[in-house]
């Protein structure tokens, strides 16, 4: 009953989690493309930038976009900020609930670095926060005032983070991680400075005296930073579905793709929203393409095969009873599936149930090289090499 509860909370997280991340994404694409729309008019009112219509919904909508702030304020201000909030708390709950509580199996990978669970908790603490320190210097130093080294400069940050994660942790824990840190960033954007120099602004117009321009300006640099960090962060917190994005030594490659490809994609979008042409920047597109193609490139699997030897059914079952039947059996040995039962309803205690779930095998265990979780049963590359013999040869 214990393993259900808790299988009916990871949902109901995972849920929320959703729910608040498209409200918080939403938003975010929303007021950029926003802030891209604005438009000088012939007549407008004093201390207005541009304005812009919309439709949408039935209603139509007029909405002005000031120069630095209005003169005043009303009452009913709405502020942006809990989508954010939430995202993350939600985000940073559904970590501890499936990989700091099951650090060992999920984080933890001996042949990439011996640890214990709990050292591997605080050293994703320190690598988290460390992410957001970096970024935010770059951002607060003199790079920051220039737009192409800022981008190089962040990139960078990204992608030394990425190596680090998969030179510590698994390699569905260094994306996990990759994502992770990215959304801290983003959040911390808002918490840090949007809402804060927000509030200053407020602040100054409530008593009187002309807000900060460069509050503001700093605010939607962050702003702006956030959006294109969007659709790579999302392929992070999906990729603990997908084997073959990290488990193999280019992943670290994989990652600096996917940031890149994502951020090419967002500049078209962005370039074109903010009026110019698509064939002005359609130069983003192909490049992202080639991005996204030399990730498949690289993922591609390999041969499971090991030359022509033939496997027998009891070699197989050797090592399929070693590593998989812990779990995978009618009453699994492993503490983690003992009350739940085995994963996905998966059986790999009997030859015919083996064959019949060769694919899986073959995917998860041999070229995606996921399973057994965390390696905690030191599956070799001769052993995976092995059983890709066998299932080949079924």
């Amino acid at each position: 009953m214990s393993a259900f509860v808790i299988d009916w909370f990871n949902l109901f997280l995972r849920w929320f989690h959703l729910i608040v991340g498209i409200a918080w994404i939403g938003a975010s694409f929303h007021f950029v493309w926003l802030d891209f729309s604005f438009r000088k008019r012939e007549t407008m009112n004093p201390g207005v930038y541009g304005t812009s219509w919309l439709v949408h919904g039935g209603g139509f909508y007029h909405v002005e976009k000031y120069q630095v702030a209005p003169p005043s304020l009303p009452d009913d201000l709405h502020w942006f900020k809990w989508e954010a909030y939430l995202t993350f708390l939600s985000g940073f709950l559904l970590m501890v609930a499936q990989y700091y509580v099951n650090a060992s199996s999920f984080l933890v990978d001996p042949q990439i670095l011996v640890m214990t669970g709990p050292e591997a908790v605080v050293i994703s603490l320190f690598l988290l926060f460390s992410g957001w320190v970096g970024y935010d210097f770059l951002c607060r130093s003199a790079i920051g005032r220039h737009t192409g080294w800022l981008a190089i400069s962040v990139f960078a940050l990204i992608v030394l983070e990425g190596v680090l994660f998969t030179h510590v942790f698994s390699g569905r824990g260094a994306f996990i991680h990759t994502g992770a840190m990215i959304g801290t960033m983003m959040t911390a954007n808002v918490f840090r400075v949007i809402i804060p120099n927000q509030r200053l602004v407020t602040r100054d117009l409530l008593a009187g005296r002309d807000p900060d321009a460069e509050l503001l300006r700093i605010g939607k640099q962050r702003s702006l930073h956030n959006n294109y960090l969007t659709l790579p962060v999302l392929l992070f917190m999906v990729s603990n579905h997908y084997g073959f994005l990290y488990n193999h030594p280019q992943a670290w490659a994989v990652i600096a793709l996917i940031v890149l490809a994502g951020g090419l994609i967002r500049h078209f979008i962005n370039r074109v929203d903010a009026g110019a042409t698509p064939s002005s920047v359609f130069w983003t597109l192909p490049l992202a393409a080639c991005g996204l193609m030399a990730t498949i490139i690289i993922t591609a699997p390999q041969s499971g095969s090991s030359g022509h030897r033939d496997v027998t059914d009891a070699e197989m079952m050797a090592i399929v009873g070693t590593h998989c039947s812990s779990c995978h059996a009618p009453k699994p040995r492993h503490e983690a599936f003992r009350d739940s039962g085995p994963p996905k309803g998966v059986l790999l205690d009997t030859v015919a149930h083996v064959r019949q779930n060769r694919q899986g095998v073959m995917t998860q265990s041999v070229q995606g090289r996921i399973m057994p979780l965390g390696n905690e049963s030191k599956m070799t590359d001769e052993e995976r090499a092995t059983l890709g013999a066998w299932l080949a040869a079924r």
